[in-house]
């Protein structure tokens, strides 16, 4: 299978990208990326993309390609929800429109969050937003599609948060690793590429996957 990659300088996206580089189900992958990854490997190509806004610079080399695994995402921290709207709807919607004109039969999985408001009404703005990112793609018309919303996720094979505080708190959880890992409500960066790449070979009737999900996919 030809995977794309948005995100994957982040923790989650750069974990997606070790299992695709290591899975023999997946014979090339590509990142578009903001800045680069900094990984070199037969199977990866990268395009080096500022405006995630307008991809039409950049159309003509996203076709052919069996699944994307979106794993771009920003914290809502000080941001109002025009902005955030933009980071996380528009721009997405954007990718999700250019893929599926190109490639209606993919299969697009979109990394969300634990606690994302599918009905788009709730109180919390992330929630909501994420909510209306959520429904936008898993009713676009893909062959399938997934939402991912991960808790609690432990960071594997030397991968690191870019948010520092996240760094700190992984530090000093680090000794009680073996025993999270054995927990259901926890989940790591290898299970989650791991799961994205299954449900490009085998589907679920399953299209949010919370934690204990993932988990049971890879298990």
């Amino acid at each position: 299978m030809k995977v794309i990659i948005t995100g994957s300088t982040g923790m989650v996206g750069k974990g997606a990208l070790l299992e695709c580089l290591d899975s023999p189900l997946v014979s090339k992958v590509l990142v578009i990326n903001r800045n680069s990854v900094g990984i070199h490997h037969p199977k990866l190509e990268e395009i080096i993309h500022k405006n995630f806004s307008d991809l039409s610079a950049i159309k003509d080399r996203l076709a052919g390609y069996d699944a994307c695994f979106h794993c771009m995402g920003i914290s809502a921290v000080g941001l109002s929800e025009a902005q955030y709207t933009e980071i996380t709807y528009t721009m997405t919607k954007e990718l999700a429109d250019t893929l599926y004109s190109l490639n209606p039969q993919m299969v697009f999985s979109y990394v969300s969050g634990a606690g994302t408001d599918s009905s788009e009404k709730g109180r919390v703005m992330w929630a909501r937003v994420k909510g209306k990112t959520e429904n936008m793609i898993l009713n676009k018309g893909f062959k399938d599609a997934y939402a991912f919303r991960p808790g609690a996720i432990l960071p594997e094979k030397g991968i690191k948060s870019r948010t520092s505080w996240y760094n700190a708190f992984y530090l000093v959880l680090r000794p009680f690793f073996p025993l999270l890992r054995k927990m259901n409500s926890v989940t790591s960066t290898t299970k989650i590429g791991q799961a994205m790449i299954q449900l490009v070979q085998q589907p679920s009737n399953k299209k949010i996957l919370e934690n204990k999900d993932i988990n049971s996919i890879v298990a």
